[in-house]
């Protein structure tokens, strides 16, 4: 079977050790503490499409912010089914350097009876807000090394918590029936529905797509495309930091959140990905307890195929 990385059956049984810090577990409930201390404040702006079943929404809501840093305002989008009661949802979030899914990109789940919102991550090519600035000092062109000399200042770790906020928004909603919430996105939105999975309790079910964010050390090592080899142009500048660097990093590798993940997980893997590894997603793989199955794509680079697509539609219209 091809593939840009190891043999599949190699793959199957790549598990390589966790490198979570001491602090590891505390770190992360000390952020969600600050993340739940303030409500996200969810806005929803009416969005004329001339639809027939659903309704649409420009959403808006206080993202996460701690150490005096102000709370940006994040933006996405809301999609409801017209009729009343209380509907399954899904949390949507979208890949590096893009923009949350649009109302047109979600009508036709919410037409099948659930809710459905989307999330711009900070700075990134949608409408949210980035209040972080320099913090922690510079860092190369884009966001994997934006404030990466510490763990608390870290990009990710403001866009982790945003994610949970997100999903806290979602349930705070009356026709949401926080019971049935999944998370789904590709690439850097599969890495964060793995993230907001092992982060928040609420979720039942993960559908994740090409997951970015898994594996630092050996995508760093192994991925000529994408957004890692950002990490390698920082630490050529900075080669002092290189130790600094990955600790900071092992607090947001989804190999080392995966052990957390209770949801029930469906994860897509193309194995001529080169943006994305397959060894790297089935390291994050290998680590999970919970229900889980992975769908393999021989053919397939970075990119979600249509089956995959298909099979998550109807997982999400079943919900």
């Amino acid at each position: 079977m091809p593939s840009c990385d190891m043999p599949l059956e190699q793959l199957r049984v790549y598990s390589p050790r966790l490198t979570r810090a001491a602090d590891f577990d505390s770190f992360w409930s000390e952020t969600l503490a600050a993340a739940s201390q303030s409500p996200p404040r969810l806005e929803l702006i009416p969005v004329d499409l001339g639809t027939k079943s659903v309704d649409c929404f420009a959403a808006r809501f206080e993202g996460f912010s701690d150490e005096g840093h102000k709370a940006p305002t994040l933006a996405g989008w809301y999609v409801r089914p017209r009729q009343s009661g209380r509907f399954p949802a899904v949390m949507h979030y979208h890949g590096y350097s893009g923009r949350g899914q649009r109302p047109l990109d979600m009508i036709a789940l919410a037409s099948q009876g659930v809710v459905c919102m989307s999330m711009d991550c900070r700075g990134q090519n949608g409408e949210s807000e980035e209040t972080l600035g320099s913090i922690g000092g510079g860092h190369y062109s884009g966001w994997m090394t934006q404030g990466i000399r510490n763990p608390h200042s870290y990009y990710f770790r403001h866009v982790y918590a945003d994610a949970v906020r997100a999903i806290e928004a979602l349930c705070a909603r009356d026709e949401v029936d926080e019971s049935r919430l999944a998370v789904t996105g590709g690439s850097q939105g599969g890495g964060l529905s793995l993230a907001a999975a092992a982060l928040s309790p609420r979720v039942s079910l993960c559908i994740s797509e090409i997951p970015f964010l898994c594996d630092f050390p050996r995508s760093m090592r192994m991925t000529p495309n994408g957004p890692y080899p950002e990490i390698v142009h920082f630490l050529k500048t900075h080669p002092h930091l290189e130790e600094q660097a990955f600790q900071t990093l092992s607090y947001f590798d989804c190999v080392n959140l995966a052990p957390r993940i209770k949801a029930r997980t469906l994860i897509c893997n193309c194995l001529w990905d080169d943006v994305c590894l397959p060894s790297s997603i089935f390291a994050a793989y290998n680590h999970m307890s919970c229900e889980k199955e992975m769908a393999v794509y021989p053919y397939h680079k970075h990119e979600v195929p249509m089956e995959f697509s298909e099979r998550r539609f109807s997982l999400l219209a079943g919900m």
